[in-house]
């Protein structure tokens, strides 16, 4: 694992952004097509606002999927991350994307899972665009995580930590409405990607990246598993990052 500190949490989403670019334009020029994953969250604000105005990538030869959403949230609700992507990518590229591939939670997430899984498993993944939520998650996999499964999209339930974040980011107005399900792509489908920019600022991660990144790997701390992928770069802000010892 790579590791990058940033001056700021502007200068951390232009270089991730500017990274996993980088990787999609040698995609491109490989095959006829390449294929990405992408997160949502307040982490990825940043990331993706320079990501959608990188230059020289051919995002009609580009197919995307979604990395998790919230068990029965409609897509007009402020929290649901179809919404998000939408407007926050899909929409503000410079041209329409071969496909993306948002995840419908709403009527029957386990048959969501299916429809998804069996699309995503005929489109190996060239980057990962990724972050670590308060209490280690990768995903939506809460600890502990499962690390076995070959599912590539899981139903999971969210424990109190990830919907406390939830909350705290203003997603939600108050914790009895944080959903307590959710669909997320699966531990083993993220690190079957080509490559993972993984985009973690701010204080209250702290905790989380020294754990991830200086720990066991363990599904204790599912984004640990990231210590075992052969080309992840983690970019952090000095916040986030201030608790490592290197």
């Amino acid at each position: 694992m790579d590791i990058q500190i940033m001056p700021d949490k502007q200068a951390m989403g232009k270089a991730a952004a500017a990274a996993g670019a980088e990787q999609i334009r040698r995609a491109l020029a490989a095959r006829a097509h390449a294929n990405i994953i992408v997160a949502t969250g307040a982490s990825q604000f940043e990331m993706l606002a320079a990501l959608v105005n990188e230059p020289g990538i051919n995002w009609n030869r580009v197919t995307g999927f979604h990395l998790d959403e919230y068990v029965g949230l409609p897509i007009d609700h402020p929290a649901s991350f179809r919404g998000y992507l939408w407007q926050r990518f899909v929409s503000q590229l410079p041209l329409p994307l071969r496909a993306f591939y948002f995840l419908d939670a709403e009527s029957d997430p386990q048959a969501e899972c299916r429809r998804v899984g069996e699309v995503i498993r005929q489109h190996p993944i060239d980057v990962a665009f990724v972050g670590i939520g308060e209490n280690g998650h990768l995903a939506f996999n809460d600890p502990p995580a499962d690390f076995q499964t070959e599912q590539p999209y899981l139903v999971v339930q969210l424990d109190d930590a990830c919907r406390r974040q939830q909350l705290g980011e203003g997603w939600f107005p108050t914790f009895d409405d944080v959903p307590k399900q959710a669909i997320s792509m699966s531990i083993r489908q993220i690190m079957t990607s080509g490559t993972i920019i993984c985009t973690v600022p701010d204080d209250r991660k702290a905790e989380a990246v020294r754990n991830s990144v200086e720990g066991e790997v363990s599904p204790k701390v599912p984004a640990s598993i990231l210590q075992q992928h052969k080309q992840c770069t983690l970019y952090l802000d000095p916040p986030a990052a201030k608790l490592l010892r290197t």
